[in-house]
């Protein structure tokens, strides 16, 4: 069965990701999108796949974490509120885990703002984004976020041989 879908897709060789590897290369950058609205994280996985982007989804906090832990993300792509563990919680312990993953929220909430001035106030930043958000536009906000943690990476490994 061969789905419709009502966006436009935009090739991941149309963004700008400098120093990430390209489709076609031995690697593709991994995201792990979580959200416990299942017709949410699908679909955006979808997006993701159809742009070049390999996706892995969850449907809850602690799914992602095991999943993380068996195949680690390039980038978190999660939504805010969810049961059990948040998403604010999660990427705490992903940034924990995986300091070079790359971290994106979501959120269609104003209770939200609570949990990130908490994460801020622990030392945590993250970027947030809300939703709804045009699948071009998500797909450049991922693209941004895989640019930006690759020049952390570098800068890092630069330091260390100077």
């Amino acid at each position: 069965m061969v789905r419709k879908l009502n966006f436009q897709t935009v090739p991941l060789a149309d963004l700008p990701l400098k120093g990430r590897p390209q489709p076609g290369s031995s690697r593709r950058p991994i995201v792990l999108i979580v959200d416990d609205e299942a017709v949410i994280a699908d679909t955006r996985a979808m997006i993701l796949e159809l742009s070049g982007i390999s996706a892995m989804v969850a449907y809850d906090g602690k799914s992602a974490l095991e999943i993380a832990h068996t195949a680690p993300p390039d980038l978190l792509l999660t939504d805010v509120a969810m049961p059990g563990m948040n998403g604010v919680d999660l990427a705490t312990a992903i940034r924990q885990s995986f300091p070079n993953c790359a971290i994106l929220l979501f959120s269609g909430q104003a209770s939200s703002a609570d949990l990130l001035n908490a994460a801020r106030e622990a030392g945590q930043e993250f970027t947030i984004l809300t939703k709804p958000l045009h699948p071009t536009e998500l797909l450049a906000r991922i693209s941004d976020a895989l640019n930006s943690q690759s020049r952390d990476r570098e800068s890092v490994l630069s330091s260390r041989s100077a």
